[in-house]
């Protein structure tokens, strides 16, 4: 019995899957940056969405919710399960520099005595020629948007990270 014309057919079938999954993959990037879009202005109207909520250390309802319970509940709105303090927020998704900031990216504040480490954290919701707006659960304020400009928050300013 010959063998290789079943070769043939192996390699054949095995090009065309390559061949098709590889279009298939092509295919997918418009939507994928669509979708992508799409999950970033969920988290940022799920955060927008608690505005004037009071601030409550380790609060995480409507009633009363802190900077990370924010975070959160704002990534859980598009399936994203997030560490639920701030510190460990810190670590999730790539670093991205002040400059390049964007919306949907989740900023983290050194606001206590230690100078770098992570205690407050919010959301970007903006970023127009490098006035950089992001919401946060405030401890005076509850829930409200701040520049980052401003002269508390940008020396409080640690990091950014993309968390997709």
């Amino acid at each position: 019995m010959n063998t290789k014309p079943r070769k043939f057919y192996t390699i054949k079938n095995i090009f065309i899957f390559i061949l098709l999954l590889a279009s298939f993959q092509l295919s997918s990037c418009s939507s994928t940056k669509k979708i992508r879009r799409q999950n970033i202005s969920q988290v940022v109207d799920t955060a927008k969405s608690y505005r004037g909520t009071p601030y409550r250390y380790g609060g995480t309802t409507r009633s009363g919710i802190d900077c990370s319970a924010l975070i959160y509940h704002s990534f859980a709105s598009v399936g994203v399960t997030m560490p639920r303090t701030s510190e460990q927020q810190s670590k999730i998704g790539r670093k991205v520099s002040g400059n390049k900031l964007e919306k949907g990216d989740v900023v983290f504040f050194a606001t206590g005595k230690k100078k770098r480490q992570v205690t407050h954290a919010g959301i970007v919701t903006g970023n127009n020629r490098g006035q950089v707006l992001f919401i946060h659960s405030s401890t005076s304020l509850g829930v409200t948007e701040d520049n980052l400009n401003n002269k508390y928050w940008s020396k409080a300013y640690l990091f950014g990270r993309r968390v997709f």
